[in-house]
């Protein structure tokens, strides 16, 4: 009834819908740590997600990430490590190339590693705001239709809770 191929797309969506919960989640939260929780496991059901639609260099940033988010609760603030990651992404996506789609997932992977390692709060969040900018791109670019709408509602979510702690950093 399903060929391989409308299996990897279902499936494919399938990931890109689990990674909308958490990450929805996780942005609704005003604490940094359970966000960097729940954006770890979304993060490997976006690198399945993205493996499935065979997108390469974004599997591969992805699934960076999931390795980024656990050194960042560790070594947050500490130029080297996100050094060390942001070279470790550009050297991922210079081994998977195909396209220059890939561009926007390259740009989400290094502005959401500097953003989270070196930042905290509001700053951070902006940071990730505009990497989910660059990830609704990518996944518009690749065909993702689950993907395209978890950023999206990543990007809204995200630019909420911006607002939220902004009020009640000014004591409204």
């Amino acid at each position: 009834m399903f060929d391989d191929l409308s299996l990897r797309w279902l499936a494919g969506q399938a990931f890109g819908l689990i990674a909308l919960a958490l990450c929805v989640a996780g942005f609704a939260s005003k604490r940094d740590d359970r966000l960097f929780f729940l954006l770890l496991f979304a993060n490997v059901a976006f690198a399945l997600q993205f493996v499935m639609f065979r997108s390469w260099t974004a599997a591969a940033i992805a699934a960076l990430i999931v390795l980024r988010i656990h050194l960042v609760r560790r070594y947050k603030g500490r130029a080297a490590v996100m050094l060390a990651m942001c070279a470790a992404t550009l050297v991922a996506a210079a081994l998977t190339w195909s396209a220059p789609r890939d561009a926007w997932a390259l740009a989400a992977g290094l502005i959401g590693t500097y953003g989270m390692f070196m930042l905290a709060g509001i700053p951070m969040r902006w940071l990730l705001a505009v990497a989910a900018f660059c990830w609704v791109v990518s996944n518009l670019l690749v065909g993702s239709l689950g993907g395209t709408l978890a950023e999206a509602l990543i990007l809204a979510t995200n630019l909420i809770t911006i607002a939220r702690l902004h009020k009640t950093s000014h004591g409204n």
